[in-house]
């Protein structure tokens, strides 16, 4: 019954991470995603943020995102208008699953940011 249970979660679990690869943040973009750690929980993630630079197409689930420096962007809005986001060092904050790219970024200098994802 244990190795039977054991396996239904290797099966799950390779599902899973097979279903998730194609847009992986390592796989598609390593000169922008670095792993930091991972473990049952958790997959830490450096991130660098440059101007000018335009990310792949990735999907990322539920994490927190915790800012190196202070980071600071163009936001565009949905009706044209523009907006400054801004970010302290060390400020933590939560990013919903989502799968985002293929917009140049608009960062004021360079951000360096670590994204814990959740499992």
């Amino acid at each position: 019954m244990i190795r039977v249970a054991v396996l239904t979660g290797l099966i799950v679990t390779a599902v899973a991470v097979a279903a998730a690869s194609p847009l992986d943040p390592l796989r598609v973009a390593p000169h922008i995603y670095e792993l930091a750690f991972e473990n049952e929980q958790v997959r830490v993630l450096k991130r660098i943020i440059r101007n000018g630079e335009t990310p792949p197409l990735i999907s990322q689930p539920n994490r927190v995102v915790v800012y190196l420096n202070p980071c600071a962007w163009m936001v565009d809005e949905s009706d044209g208008s523009k907006r400054m986001e801004s970010f302290k060092f060390g400020e933590p904050t939560w990013a919903p699953a989502e799968t985002h790219g293929g917009n140049t970024s608009t960062v004021i200098q360079q951000c360096s940011v670590i994204e814990i994802e959740l499992k």
